[in-house]
C-alpha cells in the first residue's frame, strides 16, 4: 500500500472514531447556543459552568470515601471543622468586601473565574497525592477547593446579566446555566465512580483536565463582561432615603429595596439549611445509615434525592418566568420548614432523603424568584453589584450552616429539629415583609 493510501486511511479511520466526538460536541453548543444564546455569550458561560460542575462532581467523588469515610468519625469532624474555621473564616470575614472589590475591578471577572479554575487544578493534582498518602494536607487541600468553588460562584452571578440575550429575563438566563451544570453533574457522577474503581487519585486527574479546561474557557467569555461601562454599585440595604440618592451627575448608591432584602434574608436561610444537611448528614451517614444500606450509599440516597429536587425547582421555576417571585419564596421556605419538622418528628430514611429533596427544590425556586424580583426591582446601573453582594452574602449563610452542622451532636431528631428552627425563623422574619412587596408588586414592571 502506497504512502499516499495509508494517509488516506488514516485520515479516514479519524474521522470514523472522532465522529460521535464532534457530533456530541456540535449537539452540546446547538442547545447551549439556542435563542441567541450563542451570540450573546451566554452559550459559552453555560458550557464554563457545565465544566465546573463537573469537575466540582469529580472532585466530591474522590473525597467521599476519604474525607468522610476513611477515619473516625470524631477525628473527621475534628479535622472538617479545624480547617473549615481556617480555611473558610477568613473567606468569611473578607465578604463584606469581595462585593466592593467586584465594582471596583469589574475588568478582571473573567480573569477572577479563570483564577478559581486554575487553582482547583492544582488543588486537584495535591489532593491526587494526598489521597494515596492519607497525609494532613489532605483537608486544606479539599476545603480549598471549596473555598475556589463558592469564589466562582460569586463571580458567576455578576456574570449572567452582561450575557442576556434579547427578550431574555435573569430567570430564563440563570435556570438555562443551572440546568446546564446540574446535566453535567449528572453525568460526570458515575464517571468518577467508575474512575474511582482504577484508585482515588483517576477522578482527580479527570478533575484537573476539566479545570484547566475551564481556565481557558474562562478568558473566551465575550470582552464585555469585563465591562463596567453603565454600571454603578448597589447598597444591600431598605432604607428608602437613599433610593434615589445622586452624587453630582452620575446615579449614587441605590438601596435595592425592602422586598429584595427580605427575599435575599429569606434564601440566606434556605442557603444556611443547604449547607448543615450537607456536614451533618455526612457524618450522621457514617453512624446511623439508612437501614440495610452502607453509610456511602445512604449518604448517596440523599445526594441523589436533593439533586432531583434541584432540578425539579429549576425546571419550575424557569417555567414559571419569574411570577409571583415573593409569594415562591414564602411558599418554599414554608415547605422547607414543614419538612425539616416532619423529618424530626417521623425521623426514617424516606422522611430524610424527602427533606433532601424538597430542600434542594425549595432553594433552587427560591434563588430564581429571588434573580426575578432583582431584575424587576433593581436599577440596571447597579444589578450586576447587587448580583455580586447578594450571592457573597448567600455563600456567607452556607459556611454558617456548615458550621452549624459540624459541631452539632449526631442525633437526627435533634438535627432536624434544628434544620427546622433554622428554616422556620427565616419564614417568621420575612414571610410579612414579603407578602407586603407582593401586595405592590403590580407597580413594577415586569421582564418576560
Amino acid at each position: 500500500m502506497s504512502g499516499d493510501a495509508v494517509r488516506r486511511a488514516g485520515r479516514a479511520a479519524g474521522r470514523v472514531l472522532s465522529a460521535p466526538f464532534s457530533k456530541t460536541g456540535r449537539g452540546i453548543r446547538k442547545v447551549t447556543s439556542a435563542h441567541g444564546a450563542g451570540e450573546s455569550g451566554l452559550g459559552k458561560l453555560i458550557e464554563l459552568h457545565a465544566v465546573n460542575s463537573a469537575g466540582d462532581m469529580l472532585v466530591t467523588v474522590a473525597l467521599a470515601s476519604t474525607v468522610f469515610f476513611s477515619v473516625p468519625t470524631d477525628e473527621a469532624r475534628g479535622r472538617v471543622a479545624l480547617y473549615l474555621a481556617i480555611t473558610m473564616a477568613p473567606f468569611t470575614l473578607l465578604a463584606p468586601v469581595i462585593g466592593p472589590l467586584l465594582d471596583r475591578i469589574p475588568h478582571g471577572r473573567r480573569a477572577a473565574m479563570a483564577a478559581a479554575m486554575l487553582a482547583r487544578a492544582l488543588l486537584s493534582l495535591m489532593l491526587a497525592g494526598a489521597v494515596v498518602t492519607g497525609s494532613l494536607q489532605l483537608y486544606p487541600a479539599a476545603l480549598g477547593v471549596l473555598v475556589a468553588s463558592k469564589a466562582y460562584g460569586v463571580v458567576r452571578s455578576a456574570v449572567v446579566p452582561r450575557l442576556l440575550p434579547p427578550r431574555f429575563s435573569l430567570v430564563k438566563a440563570n435556570s438555562r446555566v443551572t440546568l446546564g451544570g446540574l446535566l453535567a453533574t449528572g453525568l460526570a457522577a458515575p464517571l468518577g465512580a467508575g474512575l474511582h474503581q482504577l484508585g482515588p487519585r483517576f477522578p482527580l486527574y479527570a478533575a484537573f483536565s476539566l479545570f484547566v479546561v475551564g481556565t481557558f474557557l474562562s478568558f473566551t467569555l465575550p470582552h464585555k463582561v469585563d465591562s463596567s461601562k453603565g454600571e454603578d454599585k448597589a447598597l444591600l440595604a431598605s432604607d428608602a432615603s437613599h433610593l434615589h440618592r445622586e452624587h453630582g451627575k452620575k446615579p449614587g448608591l441605590r438601596t435595592v429595596g425592602a422586598g429584595v432584602t427580605h427575599g435575599l434574608a429569606a434564601n440566606a436561610g434556605l442557603r444556611c439549611l443547604s449547607g448543615f444537611l450537607i456536614f451533618f448528614l455526612a457524618f450522621l451517614m457514617r453512624e446511623d445509615p439508612f437501614p440495610g444500606q452502607s453509610a456511602a450509599v445512604s449518604l448517596g440516597m440523599v445526594a441523589v434525592a436533593a439533586g432531583v429536587g434541584n432540578a425539579l425547582g429549576t425546571a419550575v421555576g424557569a417555567a414559571l418566568r419569574g411570577r409571583a417571585p415573593e409569594l415562591i419564596i414564602v411558599t418554599m421556605v414554608a415547605a422547607a420548614t414543614g419538612a425539616a419538622i416532619t423529618a424530626a418528628v417521623f425521623f426514617g430514611a424516606p422522611l430524610v432523603a424527602a427533606l433532601g429533596a424538597v430542600a434542594g427544590a425549595a432553594q433552587a425556586l427560591a434563588k430564581l424568584a429571588l434573580d426575578a424580583m432583582i431584575q424587576r426591582d433593581v436599577p440596571e446601573q447597579v444589578r450586576n453589584s447587587a448580583f455580586a453582594r447578594s450571592e457573597t452574602l448567600l455563600q456567607m449563610a452556607w459556611v454558617v450552616g456548615g458550621a452549624i452542622g459540624i459541631v452539632l451532636p449526631l442525633h437526627g431528631v435533634l438535627g432536624f429539629a434544628v434544620a427546622a428552627a433554622i428554616v422556620g425563623a427565616t419564614w417568621l422574619l420575612t414571610v410579612r415583609g414579603l407578602l407586603g412587596a407582593a401586595r405592590h408588586g403590580s407597580a413594577h414592571p415586569r421582564v418576560a
